[in-house]
């Protein structure tokens, strides 16, 4: 049977590409089948039942993961997982103005983040609260973005974790200019700095949706032109709001790589085996002078786009049904029993800590004070600002006027 890359790539010498872009039945069904199961070029670890496959390529950079250390990345997507959705739960009654899920993607994002050294840098779109957990931020400093209190207010340079980027793709260019930046300060393939541990990369995170938006092919531009040390990290869910990734390439997105000439690879992005591997060979490369790598991680939202999003408007509900069957926490937990790596007194443990943070979480949520209303001027700029200053105390005055007796506004 013939690959969907065929007839999107006809050979030289054969029907002309108009013609040639009209599959047959057959590539029809090649293509469905890339799209339900990642294709031929799919690097897998750990398979939805639970069983490891061995790769020559990528074994050695998880050759330290042990049992106890899969049951630390299996405790991570727990509680990720059970903080999203006590996150939804909130939303919806009325504590958040808006919440992005991540449920289906923790593999992807813990895998991803638990991959980097402490001084990499990360550059988050909006969903990956994982990655964020992963990099030490405490996940009540997520909340304040959602309740609208704040723009975030963690340590970015503490933890190397890049504020949120709400407006689709604009992270890409950010996260291009810091590599670029790493590498003009010679933090990037110097083999006698402390044996090259003090090397550094950055990742940039964004979903297939954003592949669609010119900052992701500029930043692309960029990177590869001045071989950034930047691991674009694409985590295909397979919807960009209520647009299939199909309506949007006419190839699998890692192969998209290949026109700017750096690498590109697909990864199961429910195997968080196989994201931490990839990822870790991925910041390897980069951190050595290789340039830029873009990694596929091919998951799926198991959720709304945000919490404004009704899913069942544009997809069917079988189609959630197949992807159950490949969760990212239960494949971990599948291995653990079979292999002897865990038993039920651990798994019980792990659930009733992810519900204590859970339950840390709402207390916090509930009783999380409005921020005074000088603080949406704050940290505008990094030094004073007459512009920004004048604009305060006029606002305030503002607000004055609205002045009850006693004096509060």
């Amino acid at each position: 049977m013939s690959s969907p890359e065929q007839w999107a790539q006809p050979d030289q010498g054969a029907e002309s590409a108009a013609t040639a872009g009209q599959p047959s039945p057959d590539q029809v069904i090649a293509g469905l089948r890339a799209t339900t199961e990642g294709g031929a070029d799919l690097i897998q670890l750990l398979t939805p039942e639970g069983e490891r496959v061995e790769s020559p390529i990528f074994d050695p950079y998880v050759a330290d993961v042990d049992d106890a250390s899969l049951r630390e990345l299996y405790r991570d997507m727990v509680i990720v997982r059970r903080a999203d959705r006590e996150a939804n739960a909130m939303q919806r009654q009325g504590q958040l103005g808006i919440w992005v899920p991540l449920l289906g993607q923790e593999a992807a994002q813990i895998g991803s983040g638990r991959a980097m050294r402490p001084k990499d840098m990360a550059f988050p779109s909006y969903r990956e609260h994982g990655v964020g957990y992963a990099r030490g931020v405490d996940f009540k400093e997520l909340l304040g973005i959602f309740r609208c209190s704040d723009q975030g207010q963690w340590d970015f340079a503490k933890h190397r974790f890049h504020p949120y980027t709400i407006v689709i793709g604009n992270q890409v260019l950010n996260a291009c200019g810091y590599a670029m930046g790493q590498k003009f300060e010679g933090k990037v393939g110097n083999p006698e700095a402390d044996g090259g541990d003090e090397n550094e990369a950055t990742i940039c995170y964004f979903g297939d949706g954003a592949t669609s938006q010119g900052d992701v092919h500029e930043g692309f531009v960029w990177a590869a032109v001045y071989d950034a040390p930047l691991v674009f990290f694409c985590q295909n869910n397979q919807w960009a709001i209520s647009e299939p990734t199909e309506r949007q390439s006419r190839l699998p997105l890692y192969q998209r790589a290949r026109g700017y000439g750096f690498p590109g690879m697909r990864v199961d992005g429910n195997d968080v085996l196989g994201c931490l591997a990839v990822t870790r060979w991925a910041l390897d490369a980069c951190r050595n002078g290789n340039g830029p790598v873009l990694i596929e991680a091919f998951t799926y939202r198991m959720d709304a786009h945000t919490t404004t999003d009704d899913p069942t408007r544009y997809r069917l509900s079988d189609e959630l049904e197949a992807w159950k069957l490949k969760d990212p926490i239960e494949r971990v937990r599948a291995y653990l029993t079979r292999n002897g790596g865990a038993d039920a007194d651990y798994f019980a443990e792990v659930d009733n800590a992810a519900d204590e943070f859970a339950a840390e979480l709402r207390d916090f949520c509930f009783n999380m004070p409005d921020p005074p209303p000088e603080r949406i001027f704050s940290n505008v700029y990094a030094d004073p600002s007459p512009v920004v200053d004048a604009q305060r105390e006029e606002f305030l005055s503002y607000l004055d006027g609205f002045a009850t007796a006693g004096g509060e506004r």
